[in-house]
């Protein structure tokens, strides 16, 4: 298969044609198994992500990252181990959704498990996904002044003016609405597309320039338009003809505006 097409298809069908160990990071933002619709109505969501993760791993290259998102659930009560490493599970906390809950507390957040072939992942870009630290440098300073931090395992942890690592817990991407720019369609809110900066987040982390990201239900493109943008390769599978089209008409607009950029330079 080659690198910067859109695959029409079943994402567990394509997967096989996909080279063993070629892939540097995948971002798979698939079926969550919580609604009626027929692309998200999995029975069992666990033993759906188990066999993504299984064949995942074949097509990653060692320390490459798969980032599966999915509800707090998502992974329970499966064995990922023999396959890939689970390193975080990200929150992407979500404060604005609507809070109706009446028996129970409304869920804010999903999860975006964070895997790695292997012990250590082969690229992690800190210096390009920092965020502002939130506290005062006076404070922060004294902290890294207190015996335990300056003599123990984290004295190297020092405060670096561009920021810090941005944690597993992310309230500062918003999600998209109605209102939103970015949004491509009101049928796909909240469902199939993401915000660009979370997936932006993703790639900047765990690839590098001219690397290989596979999104396995592209949707309309979210990420193989962050990747166009960032110089990475991409491969997309989606089934619905509707949403393909809509990926490439984004895609060309990228395409578009980069060249503008180069010729203005």
């Amino acid at each position: 298969m080659q690198a910067n097409k859109i695959y029409k298809g079943d994402a567990l069908e394509l997967i096989h044609k996909v080279d063993a160990e070629s892939v540097d990071l995948i971002v798979c933002d698939g079926p969550y198994g919580i609604n009626a619709d027929q692309w998200d109505n999995i029975p069992n969501i666990q033993e759906f992500n188990l066999k993504l993760i299984e064949v995942f791993s074949e097509k990653l290259k060692p320390g490459g990252a798969l980032y599966l998102f999915g509800k707090p659930d998502c992974v329970d009560f499966i064995d990922y181990r023999p396959f890939l490493n689970l390193k975080s599970k990200l929150v992407w906390y979500q404060p604005s959704r609507l809070a109706q809950g009446r028996l129970n507390f409304t869920n804010n957040y999903d999860i975006i498990c964070y895997f790695v072939k292997g012990e250590r992942p082969a690229v992690f870009n800190l210096d390009d996904i920092r965020v502002p630290q939130l506290v005062e440098l006076e404070h922060r300073l004294r902290c890294e002044k207190v015996p335990s931090v300056k003599n123990g395992t984290y004295a190297g942890t020092k405060f670096n003016e561009n920021g810090k690592n941005p944690g597993d817990v992310w309230g500062d991407i918003k999600q998209l609405t109605y209102k939103s720019h970015e949004l491509l369609s009101r049928d796909v809110l909240h469902t199939i597309q993401k915000p660009l900066k979370l997936m932006e987040r993703l790639v900047k982390a765990s690839s590098s320039p001219g690397d290989l990201v596979l999104d396995p239900f592209c949707g309309v493109g979210t990420v193989l338009a962050v990747c166009e943008k960032l110089g990475r390769q991409y491969m997309g599978f989606e089934i619905n003809p509707e949403y393909i089209e809509l990926a490439k008409r984004r895609l060309n607009k990228v395409r578009r505006e980069e060249a503008s950029l180069l010729f203005s330079k």
